[in-house]
């Protein structure tokens, strides 16, 4: 920034999420640009603090009783003495510090001025921070993120969220889920496997709604056949505070104690009193910034990426747009950030990794018949062990004509580290013959991905 610029920064960034992190340290370090960010909680957001990384270490830690089991059945003399959340949760929170430093140490390696306070828009180039003070932008990027939300009824301050859950003083004995999407069903899994007795309520007919019928049926099952108690078409009236735990009432007309609730019924973007609509910006009827293919708002000067936009909310995915944002307005090169088939993970137990269209997508958009390809297994240590296997699920939709690879579904162990690879293909525009071509790695799970040759059934035609 230039000695006599009006502004006090070249870019303002409101939210230490993943996103604005990246775009803050990024715009500093690599283009020169005077930047500040603020934080009114923890640097790392969502992700870091609340979300992926302490979900993805629960779900290791969840996975130990059945590796003790196996263990036996190959020899390893393993005795068992049990779960202790009081260990896991000391080293979960030191994990979290040891990562919340690094963010900020990389801040400071970029020379981004750190602001540990709540920031709203003033107007176009102007933050107020929740001292008084105002700063001056030229630039103002919101990186807010989201927060889960509990639904409207009576008692619901007696749950806990997501946010939550990490922090309880004990593992609950008796807890009940609230919601079908991959959050309720990923801590489902978790808790289940950490020794909770689990129930899960889901509305619909079928949890995992959007993801393929396929695989998100054969997770449905695995739950089940793991121990959870998985009840679909089933929702919640009202919870009350009761002698041995929280009273639920359901649908059902049935009413069940627990020692905890968990809701898992949403997210909503974090912009309530941010002072957007003040300053022009547009929000959407969820609250979502509205923004342009380039991430800009309404008003010229201000940018919103990330899960404050509700576009895509997956933390790489706030990363990239911060990068596209960074390319565009400080180096000069516009960029939109890629929003096609990106590949996802989803830590169900069984976990599942995805790309491309479902084969119900697939029927409504591809413009052509379709070949599926598709195949289940157990796997060879569970099967080898003798233990209780949780079935893999392989499964390729093609279009017919164009033989292009346009969906690819895994269910199983490693089902994330296998779809980040399958996904650059089918990013590339593979066709199933590329597939066929490609020799096998054997053995292993991931050669099913190669070695499907016949089509399970044709849909289109």
């Amino acid at each position: 920034m230039s000695a006599d610029s009006p502004f006090d920064y070249d870019l303002f960034v409101i939210g230490a999420g993943s996103g604005g992190v990246r775009a803050a340290r990024v715009a500093a370090g690599e283009t020169g640009a005077k930047v500040a960010i603020a934080e009114e909680s923890r640097y790392g957001g969502t992700c870091v603090i609340r979300g992926c990384v302490p979900k993805k270490l629960m779900v290791f830690a969840s996975g130990y009783g059945r590796m003790a089991e196996e263990g036996r059945a190959y020899g390893w003399d393993i005795e068992e003495k049990g779960f202790s959340w009081d260990t896991f949760k000391t080293k979960l929170e030191a994990e979290l510090d040891r990562l919340e430093a690094i963010y900020q140490r990389l801040l400071d390696g970029s020379g981004v001025d750190k602001i540990d306070q709540r920031a709203t828009v003033a107007d176009a180039h102007t933050v107020r921070l929740a001292d008084g003070t105002t700063r001056t932008a030229k630039h103002i990027l919101v990186a807010t993120g989201g927060r889960p939300v509990k639904p409207d009824l009576p008692g619901a301050e007696l749950g806990i969220t997501s946010n939550e859950i990490f922090h309880v003083a004990e593992l609950p004995k008796r807890i009940l889920i609230i919601g079908g999407g991959y959050i309720g069903c990923e801590f489902a899994g978790i808790l289940n496997g950490l020794g909770s007795q689990v129930t899960q309520f889901y509305r619909g007919t079928q949890v995992l709604r959007g993801f393929d019928d396929e695989a998100r049926g054969l997770i449905a099952d695995e739950m089940r056949g793991a121990g959870i108690d998985l009840q679909v078409e089933t929702d919640v009236v009202k919870l009350e505070k009761d002698a041995d735990g929280i009273r639920v009432f359901d649908t059902r007309g049935r009413e069940t104690v627990f020692d905890e609730v968990l809701f898992a019924t949403g997210r909503a973007p974090n912009t309530d009193g941010m002072g957007l609509v003040e300053a022009g910006v547009e929000l959407g009827r969820g609250g979502e910034v509205v923004v342009d293919d380039f991430s800009q708002t309404a008003v010229p000067s201000i940018w919103a990426i990330g899960d404050v936009t509700d576009r895509v909310q997956l933390t790489p995915v706030a990363i990239r747009e911060g990068m596209a944002f960074v390319s565009t307005v400080f180096r000069g090169v516009p960029q939109k950030p890629d929003h096609a088939l990106i590949p996802t993970a989803i830590f169900t137990q069984p976990e599942m990794g995805t790309v491309g269209m479902s084969e119900e997508e697939a029927i409504l958009k591809a413009g052509e018949p379709l070949e599926i390809y598709s195949t289940s297994f157990k796997p060879m240590q569970q099967s080898f062990a003798g233990t209780a296997a949780q079935k893999i699920l392989m499964k390729l939709v093609v279009g017919k004509q164009s033989r292009k690879v346009l969906g690819c579904h895994i269910v199983g162990p490693a089902a994330g580290e296998m779809i980040q690879l399958a996904g650059i293909a089918v990013k590339m525009g593979a066709t199933k013959e590329d597939f066929d071509n490609t020799v096998a790695v054997h053995p292993t799970a991931a050669e099913e991905i190669v070695t499907m040759r016949n089509p399970t059934r044709t849909v289109g035609e």
